[in-house]
């Protein structure tokens, strides 16, 4: 039975969230439509730029990403810390960098609290808080994405309805171990499905982005006219960068392990043959599966079954029980994910 996503996002067990959306009209809406020879591949761009754009205007971080032909991942980190010190003006202003709110909260933008009596900063206050939560909340990050991307591509096929199916499915990373799993399945996704032999070939993953060795972005046609109720100047948008490696552990918002260790994690489960995947890169001992106690066998068939099954949670057993305690769940849903090194007799699993 589908869960209501306030069960499945909760930042008290964890920041980290693996999210994924699917095109819900035939496949490659986003690459190369088989049938009619056509290429949309220029919309890939389109959706790595947005969650980097977004990035800039929520308390949500991109640590990872890889947009496919009819689907795209991404990993990401809730900072619910940072928002909660933006100011009243600070979360107005990064609000109407994406909508253009109300009347008054224009008018507070403009004339500031001079301009307003008593009530109408009160109202004004109660705007910016629910904008505050908004822009904390991983289904509104999703959704923003999403909606913009949807009107972007009917727009250009002239068509209107459903870009993308249901809801996004998003799945908890309980602990460090679960983390770099999902990393890594998520920058291993072309490679798996042998749209390319190695990272750096990756097209439009947050990899190849990190190693410099972006695509060539070739320009689609031009769509004419306004979405209704869709972002406003959202091309005006910075991007944020990636969030960063740092084996240090020092920033305790970074991705906690080293770059490098990570590259040659990356590179050896790229090389690890799976029979029911094509595609694979040819093999190298990563240091980071034995810092972080992992069986490297297990990781590597793991990885590549992570989304099949989807719970949504993963992490090792302490972490699961921990998150079920707290959510008060006694059920399970998905399939064990052994990440633990096997002289410790344990498996991990999902919620």
């Amino acid at each position: 039975m589908t869960q209501p996503r306030s069960t499945l996002v909760s930042v008290s067990d964890t920041p980290w969230y693996h999210c994924v959306s699917r095109c819900v009209r035939r496949a490659f809406l986003c690459g190369e439509d088989r049938l009619t020879g056509v290429s949309y591949e220029h919309r890939r761009g389109w959706i790595a730029d947005r969650l980097q754009q977004l990035a800039s205007v929520f308390a949500v971080d991109v640590a990872g990403y890889a947009v496919m032909s009819n689907h795209f991942h991404v990993v990401v980190r809730i900072d619910t810390e940072r928002a909660a010190n933006w100011s009243l003006d600070e979360v107005l202003g990064r609000w109407t960098a994406l909508y253009a709110g109300p009347l008054l909260v224009r008018r507070y933008l403009a004339e500031g609290r001079e301009g307003l009596d008593e009530g109408e900063v009160l109202a004004v206050s109660q705007w910016a808080e629910q904008y505050r939560a908004r822009l904390q909340d991983l289904s509104w990050f999703m959704r923003t994405l999403n909606e913009g991307i949807a009107w972007q591509a009917n727009a250009e096929d002239g068509v209107k309805g459903r870009f993308w199916e249901g809801r996004f499915k998003s799945q908890a990373l309980l602990d460090e171990q679960a983390l770099i799993a999902a990393l890594a399945y998520v920058d291993l996704n072309p490679i798996r499905a042998g749209m390319a032999e190695t990272p750096e070939e990756s097209d439009y993953t947050s990899i190849q982005q990190r190693l410099g060795r972006e695509p060539e972005r070739v320009d689609g046609p031009v769509a004419e006219g306004e979405a209704e109720g869709s972002e406003e100047g959202a091309a005006a948008l910075p991007k944020a960068p990636l969030m960063p490696f740092d084996a240090t552990g020092h920033l305790g918002w970074a991705i906690p392990y080293a770059f490098d260790d990570y590259l040659e994690l990356v590179d050896w489960l790229g090389r690890a043959v799976h029979p029911a995947k094509r595609g694979r890169i040819p093999p190298g001992k990563p240091k980071i599966l034995d810092r972080l106690g992992m069986d490297a066998e297990a990781l590597a068939a793991e990885s590549d079954r992570l989304l099949r099954a989807f719970g949504s949670a993963v992490g090792a057993p302490a972490s699961l029980t921990a998150a079920r305690s707290r959510r008060q769940r006694r059920d399970t849903k998905g399939h064990p994910l052994s990440l633990e090194v096997p002289r410790t007799g344990a498996a991990g699993g999902a919620i």
